[in-house]
């Protein structure tokens, strides 16, 4: 094999966008093969594909070798399982599913050895994130003491969840901020900094927008080595910012919008502590130069990354199985919430499956569907 032969289903602003740029050459060793999606309006851009309405018939077509699921949350662990049962290479849009149990179903399915199954989890392309990750594995920060991120640029109005009658509801998206925009944020904590084993979150239903789930968070999480963090988002606040602060032992590491920044302690806070003989001292520091190289490559570089494992055996840079860790923060986030307590992790993902079920049984809040909404169906009917 030289090329792979690829199918997305979903064509709503990202699998439209991922359809152009494989189309448009940027993505070598990938061919864009067909589309699957209900609406015909979603098709017609791509009369010269092979088009499908059925995403069982795609996967069962033999016209494609991979897969790129880019439909409503729901349908990623349904449509996901088919094309994983079929042989299919798959490629899986954030979040990789909507709860815990349902990335347990997920990932189970995923059984050949030679099948290669992604995440697109993008920022992990971010070379201030790489760097930082390198520097943790590398113990160059030492023991971390505290993580603070403040991801508030998430800004929607209210048109944008008034633009499909899917979103923004426990039944359509099962969640809001947190399963929506931050699922990034998300895997990058647990990537970088690991799974928490304490949350405690206060989640705001609807704070800003009229929609039934979470537009703003706050989250404490503790470690069992003493380490704290603190997660904030919203959709909710203009202008916003995007700032990631850790503290460890040996300095203090800041990303933000003007890059990434490490304020080096000569001695570690500990040791000096132990040793300082003035009341008020505390350890010298200096800036030291992190140069990152390059640019991320986003998008186009995790499906470079895909199709090279394909092709070349390549190694992952977001393996699928991992997308479970960001799944399960932002669900123990929300059932702390709905439980006003302190949630021990590992979270019971049957607890708050049942929990959604609830929701979703006794909500009230209806929108209108449109024709060319993109909403889940059952995998019978949808894409």
């Amino acid at each position: 094999m030289n090329k792979v032969r690829l199918g997305i289903i979903g064509l709503g602003n990202m699998g439209t966008q991922h359809a152009r740029d494989v189309l448009a050459g940027k993505v070598e060793g990938l061919e864009l093969a067909a589309v699957c999606a209900r609406s015909e309006n979603r098709l017609s851009p791509f009369a010269e594909l092979k088009r499908f309405v059925s995403s069982k018939e795609l996967i069962r077509s033999g016209e494609i070798d991979a897969v790129l699921i880019a439909t409503p949350h729901y349908d990623h662990t349904t449509i996901g399982i088919d094309a994983l049962q079929n042989g299919l290479h798959v490629m899986v849009e954030k979040p990789i599913s909507v709860h815990k149990s349902d990335c347990e179903r997920l990932i189970a399915a995923h059984t050949g050895e030679k099948q290669v199954f992604a995440a697109m989890f993008n920022q992990r392309t971010d070379p201030r994130y790489r760097k930082l990750y390198e520097l943790i594995q590398n113990g160059e920060l030492g023991e971390i003491r505290r993580v603070v991120w403040n991801i508030t640029n998430w800004f929607r109005p209210q048109i944008y969840y008034s633009s499909g009658g899917w979103r923004a509801t426990w039944e359509g998206e099962g969640g809001g901020v947190l399963l929506n925009q931050c699922p990034h944020q998300l895997d990058l904590w647990q990537w970088m900094f690991g799974m928490p084993n304490r949350v405690r979150a206060f989640c705001q239903m609807g704070r800003y927008h009229e929609i039934e789930v979470e537009d703003d968070v706050t989250a404490y999480l503790e470690y069992d080595n003493g380490c704290t963090g603190v997660f904030i988002t919203t959709t909710g606040e203009a202008p916003g910012t995007n700032r990631l602060e850790v503290t460890a032992e040996c300095g203090r590491i800041v990303i933000d919008d003007d890059g990434i920044h490490f304020t080096r302690n000569e001695s570690p806070m500990s040791e000096f502590s132990k040793t300082a003989t003035g009341p008020f001292s505390s350890p010298e520091a200096h800036e030291v130069d992190l140069s990152v190289d390059g640019k991320a490559g986003h998008h186009i570089e995790v499906l470079q990354n895909f199709t090279d494992a394909i092709l070349k055996d390549e190694k992952l840079i977001a393996p699928a199985a991992e997308g479970i860790h960001s799944v399960e923060l932002a669900n123990v986030m929300l059932y702390s919430t709905f439980t006003d307590s302190t949630v021990e992790l590992p979270l019971d993902g049957a607890a708050y499956e049942a929990r959604l079920k609830e929701l979703i049984a006794n909500s009230t809040f209806k929108k209108e569907v449109s024709e060319n909404d993109l909403g889940p169906q059952d995998l019978s009917e949808s894409f």
